[in-house]
């Protein structure tokens, strides 16, 4: 959440650190963002991923993240939602950040979860829990590496924050996530 200029840390996050290490959000979910987020995620648009993930890579310290990375991997979608779209959005965007870092298949959606737009901040934590894992012939690839996360919205962090643990389990040393929009609970459709 944003803080005063001479505060680092938000006290959610002194209190109960998040399996990030870091999180980059290029800009608010509202007006225009959230009109132009939805329409990319909702209605078909995926040639929005261009100026979108241009938007993402220029905002402050994207592109040292993206550098530093030995992987940059999108949020899975679940099968039926990824049925539903048509395509998923977070791998649209990670495909134009870092094609040669981008490896879709290597983080896993395990467990098929109810849309978090609905619910609190601790129902999502809850709805998303176990909902992830690192493809299991792949785990050893993983020990020490640096990846960077990439999903298109950030609300209650929930998914961000269980696919993380996920990585984190994998061996995975460092993760930052890379956000297009940062949302307050209640502002955004849920991923």
């Amino acid at each position: 959440m944003p803080v005063p200029s001479a505060i680092a840390q938000c006290g959610g996050c002194i209190r109960q650190p998040p399996p990030l290490d870091a999180c980059v959000a290029a800009v608010a979910y509202a007006y225009p963002w959230a009109g132009l987020i939805a329409r990319f995620k909702f209605h078909n648009q995926p040639g929005h991923a261009v100026l979108l993930a241009a938007v993402l890579r220029h905002a402050p310290w994207a592109e040292p993240a993206l550098d530093l990375a030995d992987r940059v991997l999108p949020m899975p979608l679940s099968t039926q939602r990824l049925r539903e779209r048509g395509f998923n959005q977070a791998l649209e965007l990670a495909r134009r950040l870092a094609p040669d870092k981008t490896d879709p298949g290597l983080l896993l959606r395990i467990r098929d979860t109810m849309p978090q737009s609905t619910l609190s901040r601790h129902e999502r934590m809850h709805n998303v829990r176990h909902a992830f894992a690192v493809e299991p012939l792949r785990t050893a690839e993983l020990g020490g590496q640096r990846v960077v996360l990439v999903d298109d919205v950030m609300t209650s962090g929930a998914s961000l924050y269980a696919a993380a643990m996920a990585l984190r389990q994998g061996g995975v040393a460092h993760v930052t996530a890379l956000v297009l929009a940062r949302a307050e609970l209640g502002a955004a459709s849920g991923s």
